[in-house]
């Protein structure tokens, strides 16, 4: 088990960004990714072009167009970007306005389920949204049309 706290990352009228982190870790989720492929010239054009998604996401809302369904079913998990590219960033789109930003990788095998790496981002994202409607449930979490509200730290 580990703690994760929901962190906000940006807001606007169209769209509210969250991310998670892990309470043993320096960073969040999202910033881990960015500090991995920032600097990275060759997954440059990649990684600028999930940036300039996460930009327009965050102009437009967190439309179903942006994404690429991954996970399951029963899950909101998704990817950007929706293009040919080497690199995937997870998130978690609630509704059209919240999104939570995880974390992502390479993607050098047809599905995430065949790297370790990407399918643990995944799990991992999974297991924060059915913490996250059990708190709803339970009333500790209140979601409303733009926001998470809540004052607590999440068991994962």
């Amino acid at each position: 088990m580990s703690e994760v706290e929901l962190l906000l990352v940006n807001s606007s009228e169209s769209c509210t960004m969250y991310t998670i982190q892990f309470l043993n870790d320096d960073m969040s989720e999202f910033e881990k990714f960015i500090s991995k492929f920032r600097a990275d010239s060759e997954l440059n054009r990649d990684f600028q072009a999930i940036m300039r998604f996460v930009e327009q996401i965050l102009s437009n809302g967190a439309l179903e167009r942006y994404f690429r369904r991954e996970g399951k079913m029963n899950d909101s998990v998704v990817a950007l970007p929706v293009l040919k590219s080497k690199l995937r960033l997870y998130c978690l789109r609630l509704t059209d306005k919240i999104l939570i930003l995880g974390n992502g990788d390479v993607k050098n095998s047809r599905t995430y389920q065949e790297n370790d790496t990407l399918q643990g981002y995944v799990m991992d994202l999974q297991k924060f949204e059915r913490i996250l409607k059990q708190e709803m449930r339970s009333g500790n979490v209140e979601i409303t049309e733009k926001e998470i509200i809540t004052n607590k730290n999440f068991e994962l």
